[in-house]
């Protein structure tokens, strides 16, 4: 059922049952692209859904004051199993839809991949808001969309590029880019896209 993907237990069972396929064992390879090619500046991170906190270590390395978010206990523990001293991360065990409201506005970045497509889709414009309360004026939304198809059914729940555009561009951001990242891993090749969104400064 849809309405079991607003509870940890469901995603527990996953992780308990290593039904967790959107893990894909280490850096998501299009994250491990920006992160070591410099596009940014490090600066404070967030990782909504961030799972093992592979992509949060990842950016952890290059310098980036990174926040991973999961609601899991069973991956907040193997977060901090694989906790690398030299990539260091601040673990919140948080429900996504219930973050604490001195977290609005504090971050440069907010880092997303399968998380958009495993949360209820009628949350999604909750979830867009979400985005933009964590970002302070002119942050980056940088989203690595997955699965760009039409299937039924869920999760992962399909994502359209259109409606990424909608729901951004509703909120004031501005389309940076998008791409095909060259270096999907083989089973998710052309299913998914990255988005680079920034907010609106103040002044804008």
């Amino acid at each position: 059922m849809v309405e079991d993907v607003n509870f940890p237990s469901k995603w527990e069972a996953d992780y308990l049952r290593k039904t967790d396929g959107w893990d894909l064992g280490g850096a998501t390879p299009a994250f491990k692209s920006l992160a070591d090619g410099g596009r940014f500046k490090p600066g404070r991170m967030i990782v909504p859904g961030a799972g093992r906190g592979h992509d949060a270590r990842e950016f952890a390395r290059h310098g980036y004051q990174v926040t991973a978010i999961d609601f899991s206990p069973y991956v907040i523990s193997e977060m901090k199993r694989l906790a690398d001293p030299q990539a260091p991360i601040e673990i919140l065990q948080h429900d996504l839809f219930a973050l604490p409201r001195d977290l609005d506005g504090f971050f440069d970045y907010v880092l997303e991949y399968t998380c958009f497509c495993a949360i209820d889709p009628k949350r999604r414009p909750e979830y867009s808001d979400l985005v933009t309360r964590l970002l302070r004026p002119g942050g980056v939304y940088i989203d690595l969309a997955f699965p760009l198809d039409d299937r039924a059914g869920g999760p992962p729940f399909a994502v359209s590029d259109s409606e990424l555009l909608n729901l951004y561009q509703e909120r004031g951001f501005k389309l940076l880019s998008r791409e095909v990242p060259v270096d999907s891993v083989s089973p998710r090749r052309g299913a998914e896209m990255l988005f680079i969104f920034k907010k609106p400064a103040t002044s804008d």
